[in-house]
């Protein structure tokens, strides 16, 4: 089955990477208007798409900058139907014993990761209301599920989506907005495999049943089943995109 987004308006945060630039590519491709939201302007690369998109520099732990977002992306498009809160704190994330971890480090992946979340969520929501309907996927990980060690903030913070996304379903629910959570697996990028090296990947790899390296498409077409109307009755839930490393 082909999921379409036609018309439907769709914010993603973290726009400029990897995975959220293979979400924007998947969207247009379905018809979707887009919303390219990150901290670096994307302008040019919403240009790409014609119409269909725009972008918006902004800062996920800043509320006026996100309650901005909401209101410029429905004045544009007249509607929000759903967000991808991609935007995360990983890359800026050190490895070590959770009593090394530095307590700045500790706060900014939290407020990345978690109170950003909400605070997207809080803003897009008066308007999924107005209109009776609304989708919103807030991405965690795999690292929850599997107890990742030496990276306690990040991991700690990933399994705060889930039950944040949970909680969340029950309060909007009554409104006919769908709240889930899409937990990918480890994405090898440049500066990852510089930070972590091939080991890991390799490591990861083998345990999946599907045995091979995990790419940021790999994610495009579970969002665009929770995104679509093939979703209306799926609420709360955690998709684990991870070749069947293992089974949540």
């Amino acid at each position: 089955m082909t999921y379409s987004l036609r018309n439907k308006t769709i914010i993603i945060t973290g726009a400029g990477g990897n995975i959220g630039h293979a979400y924007c590519d998947g969207l247009v491709a379905a018809g979707a208007n887009i919303v390219m939201a990150d901290l670096q302007d994307l302008s040019t690369q919403a240009q790409a798409y014609g119409k269909q998109a725009i972008a918006m520099k902004i800062d996920v732990s800043d509320p006026a900058s996100i309650e901005a977002m909401a209101k410029q992306t429905h004045a544009h498009f007249g509607r929000i139907d759903g967000i991808i809160n991609n935007a995360g704190f990983f890359k800026g994330c050190s490895f070590g014993s959770f009593m090394d971890i530095p307590i700045a480090e500790w706060d900014r992946c939290y407020e990345i990761n978690v109170r950003g979340v909400w605070l997207c969520c809080r803003a897009v929501f008066p308007y999924m209301r107005q209109q009776g309907s609304g989708k919103i996927i807030n991405v965690s990980s795999n690292t929850p599920y599997k107890g990742v060690p030496n990276f306690l903030h990040y991991v700690s913070s990933k399994a705060a989506i889930i039950g944040l996304t949970r909680s969340l379903a029950r309060e909007v629910g009554a409104h006919n907005i769908q709240a889930n959570t899409l937990c990918p697996d480890l994405i090898p990028d440049a500066d990852i495999l510089a930070k972590q090296g091939s080991v890991a990947d390799e490591r990861t790899i083998a345990g999946r049943c599907l045995q091979r390296s995990q790419t940021p498409h790999d994610m495009v077409g579970a969002a665009l089943f929770l995104l679509s109307d093939g979703s209306d009755f799926i609420t709360g839930q955690s998709l684990l995109v991870n070749g069947g490393a293992y089974f949540n």
